[in-house]
């Protein structure tokens, strides 16, 4: 099995660590091998969190600057930050919601314009899918799906060795019950809102 390297990247509250849990475990499920890791700087006070994702036999689950094979960003400037580890081969998954930074909060600083934002990530990269995940996890019940709604189209793009059904098993099984049916909807519209 060919080595997929992915990056997840997210600001504090976004559902990272969960969204991570649920592909690991659905690796897992099906035999393939998996290694995790996470960053978690000042995520309690709205800072980044980085995770890792290693499918397949690998020694480490550090990916250097441009090894990644996909990149999902929950937040478009944290996606932005993260195209040190893409290459040319790079798919990127972004949600398009602005999650503004409290220096852009209090009138410090101001937020990158989405487009532009868009523009160089599209010139560094093989291929980039945006969309509002804030919008589709509205829709599917519950804002704090953001993060499933961006697994759905992750699997969607048939980066990772993980089909739709193990995926959403393990999100059966790793959700609490209360949410089960919300991210459900959520990843089933984050997989037709990226194909």
């Amino acid at each position: 099995m060919e080595t997929k390297r992915l990056i997840i990247v997210a600001v504090g509250g976004q559902g990272n660590l969960l969204a991570s849990k649920v592909l690991g475990e659905a690796a897992l499920a099906a035999g393939i091998p998996v290694r995790m890791s996470e960053i978690h700087g000042m995520a309690q006070r709205g800072g980044v969190v980085e995770s890792s994702l290693v499918f397949g036999e690998a020694q480490s689950p550090i990916i250097s600057d441009g090894e990644a094979d996909a990149v999902v960003g929950f937040e478009p400037l944290e996606t932005l930050r993260a195209l040190t580890k893409c290459n040319r081969d790079t798919a990127v998954i972004t949600n398009l919601a602005p999650l503004p930074p409290f220096t852009v909060a209090i009138g410090r600083g101001t937020y990158p314009d989405i487009g532009l934002i868009q523009e160089k990530i599209r010139s560094r990269v093989g291929r980039l899918i945006s969309l509002d995940a804030v919008t589709l996890a509205r829709s599917a019940g519950s804002v704090l799906a953001v993060n499933i709604v961006l697994l759905g189209a992750l699997i969607r793009a048939e980066i990772l060795p993980l089909t739709a059904e193990g995926v959403r098993d393990t999100i059966r099984h790793r959700t609490k019950a209360a949410f089960v049916e919300a991210n459900l909807k959520a990843f089933d519209l984050g997989f037709a809102q990226a194909a």
